[in-house]
This record gives structure tokens, sequence and C-alpha cells, in this order.
């Protein structure tokens, strides 16, 4: 696995952050290529559990070098925080094991602000954003509207940028929203306080990561949110404003010569999903409340109650496409654990028709899940370190699983500790 990608094969929260933090013992390099403070990866290890918004998950393993690429939404502000929480907790960060992309775009006060305002003019027709910034962040950086990295060490070159930037921005919050425009002395100040301490991290990524993969250092690629939430192949509008998929890697790394050798797609035992969009085998009420306690199924990021249900074959047979996945972690099996009969969604029904396709987005209001069931297992898994750990109904499960999306099942995860991952 000399080049790895690990990525959601769903609608996120699949529980990437673990499999990161795990197979960092096998990579001298980890990079996060898209995305934002918009989701988070949780990971629990020796000194803790944290949930990871921009840091790469190989940020505790010691002598890893981790990357933010260019194709990330730099909050210098959030990710600050998120490094002085780390700190506090004994995890060292320093500009040896941390380092920015010269060619990241900062993501600004005022991304933020956009994002709130439009979700609030939207009412009931809103995307269900995390009101990170993200969509507004993205749509300045294609219209060639955004601040690098990089600028930072320029800092005259800067101000004179920061000042063009800031009277075309000023024209969309006071005339289209109605809202207050920013000052220069507001931005400046933002940009000399969370930038400066942001400025050390800085880098040219690119030639670092040209001259590792020279010396043949391993790498490993991670992701954010998963297949379903991908710009151009998700569940369009209610998708993010990014690639999620493992082919955006060597572009959003800062590596655009990689080759990926592997790419390990992450899926859960159930479905889970945080924010709107159609979720074809979502449960509700007391059914739906069960399972979301059993598998403490809050967001990362905002703390949401996340929508859940039984597994999605077609929504995972898809997104293992879309990744071109060669192996699959499938986690939290252990959840499943409470339940006489396992549910599975195996098929699709669209206007009586049953189908194995996953259906292009204006037609998921119309899809009604056709259900399978297997025998429950009905005991603790949590304890299991080994497959034949495992009882038959629970390997039974897994290679129904394995068989229906087409893709080997190389790690079942089971409890929350680090070491709880079996290897198959």
């Amino acid at each position: 696995m000399a080049n790895c990608a690990i990525v959601g094969i769903n609608w996120g929260d699949e529980g990437k952050g673990r499999m990161v933090d795990y197979l960092t013992d096998h990579f001298n390099v980890v990079v996060r290529y898209q995305g934002g403070g918009n989701a988070g990866h949780t990971v629990v290890n020796d000194k803790g559990k944290f949930a990871l918004h921009l840091l790469p998950s190989g940020i505790f393993r010691e002598g890893v070098v981790n990357i933010l690429g260019n194709g990330v939404a730099l909050d210098c502000e959030n990710l600050y925080n998120e490094i002085e929480t780390l700190r506090a907790a004994g995890v060292t960060i320093t500009p040896e094991n941390l380092k920015v992309s010269e060619r990241a775009s900062l993501l600004l006060p005022w991304h933020r602000e956009l994002d709130a305002l439009e979700e609030a003019r939207l009412k009931d027709k809103k995307y269900g954003s995390t009101k990170q910034g993200i969509a507004p962040f993205y749509s300045d950086k294609y219209q060639k509207k955004t601040v690098l990295a990089g600028e930072l060490l320029h800092p005259e070159h800067l101000k004179a940028h920061l000042a063009d930037l800031l009277e075309w921005k000023n024209l969309t919050l006071t005339h289209v929203y109605g809202a207050k425009g920013y000052t220069m002395d507001e931005l400046a100040a933002w940009i000399d306080d969370f930038g400066a301490k942001i400025r050390p991290f800085v880098a040219n990524t690119t030639a670092l990561l040209r001259e590792a993969q020279a010396n043949g250092k391993r790498i490993l690629f991670e992701a954010q949110l998963g297949a379903l939430r991908d710009l151009d192949y998700g569940i369009y509008p209610y998708t993010t404003s990014s690639n999620a998929i493992a082919a955006y890697a060597p572009v959003g790394s800062g590596l655009p010569t990689a080759k990926l050798d592997e790419v390990v797609g992450v899926v859960k035992a159930y479905s889970s999903c945080v924010g709107e969009g159609p979720f074809t085998c979502e449960w509700f009420g007391d059914e739906a409340a069960k399972l979301r306690e059993a598998g403490a199924e809050f967001g990362a990021k905002t703390g949401r109650p996340r929508r859940v249900g039984p597994i999605d074959l077609v929504a995972t047979r898809y997104g293992v496409e879309m990744q071109g996945a060669t192996s699959i972690a499938l986690t939290k099996l252990d959840v499943l654990s409470y339940m006489d009969k396992i549910p599975l969604c195996a098929h699709y029904e669209i206007d009586g028709v049953q189908t194995d396709d996953f259906p292009f987005p204006v037609l998921l209001d119309r899809a009604k899940p056709v259900m399978e069931y297997m025998p429950g297992w009905q005991c603790d898994i949590s304890g299991a370190r080994r497959w034949e750990d495992l009882p038959e109904a629970a390997r039974s499960y897994v290679e129904y699983v394995e068989k229906a999306i087409g893709c080997p099942i190389g790690y079942v995860s089971v409890g929350a500790e680090r070491e709880s991952l079996i290897l198959r």
C-alpha cells in the first residue's frame, strides 16, 4: 500500500477517523485533500476521544507528517482552536508534523456569515448546511476570489488583495442580504491574529509530497464525508461543495501524479446521515431512537442527532463503484447486537418497479426500501478481536453484505477502543 485513500462510501459519518488512525502505523504521510471544518472524524485513543474537523487523523502518530492539501477549505481560526485543544491533551503539533499547502485557500469570516444568511433565506428549502462557510468558500474559489495560504508570507501583497476582495464581497453582504459589511480593519485584525498563528505551518507541500514519493514513502489520503455527498456524484443538491471521491485525492492533495494502490471504503453496519436530503432507508420514532442511542449517533461537528436506518445495500454498492473501492472496512457491527433480526435494505422500488440501481437524484424521493432480514446474534461482541471470535450470525451478516456490494470486507470494527479492529 504505497498510496492508499480512505474514503466514505455513503453519506459520511462512517468511521473514517478510526481507520486512518489505525492504518497510519503503516504510512509516513497523511494528507487531507478536500472539505473543511464542516464534518468531523472521531478518533478514540490513549489520550482520549477527539472529534477532528480539519486536522488529518494521523496527527496522533509520532513520526507521521500530516498535510492539509490545496483542496481543503482552510479556516485558520478553527484550525488553530483545534490545534490548541489537542495540545492541551498532550498531542505534539509543530511545523514538523503538520504542514499546510501554500496553495490552500483561506476560508474567511464572511464565508461563515454568508452561509448562515443563505440558509436563513432558504427557510424550509435549506440544504442542511453546518454553517461553516463551505459553499460560499468553494463558490469564491472557483470565481478566483480567495486568498491563498501562501499569501500570508507576503503581507504587503495580501493587504492589497484583501482590499480588492473586501469591496466586492461587501456588495453581496449589503445589497443582496441587507447585512453589515466588513471593514479593512476588521479583516486585518483577523488575519493578524489567526493568520499569523497558522503562518509557521505554511509550506510548499507539493514539493514535499514529490520528494516523499521519489523516496518511496507511503502516503495515506484522507477524505471527508462520503460518496453520496460528493458534489458531482452524490445526492445533488444535498451534497458538500467539493469532491469526496478517491479520484480527487491526487488533485486536492497537491500530488497530481499520485497513483492510488488501494482505496479503503468505510461503511457502517447500518446507515446514518447528518443533514438534509433523500435517505431512502430512514427509520423514525422509537425504532430510530433505539438505534441512534445504541450507536451514539450524534454529529461530531454539530451534536445534531443523526438520521439512522438499516444498511442500504443499493446506496452502498453505488458508493463502492464511485469510490473504486478495493476493500471495505465495516464499522460498528456491535451496535446491531440488540436486534433479534437484522434488517437490510436490499433493493429499491420506484413507481412499482423494483431496482438494484441507485437512481438519478430527482427520483430518490419516490424510492421505497425493499427489506430483507437476517438472524441476529443478540450477544455482546465488542470484545471480539479475531474473525473466529464473532458468532456465526454476525459472520453471516458480514458475508452477506460483502457479496451484495461486490467488494471484499477486509476490516470489521467492534467496540470503541483503537485495538477493536478485526482483520479478515
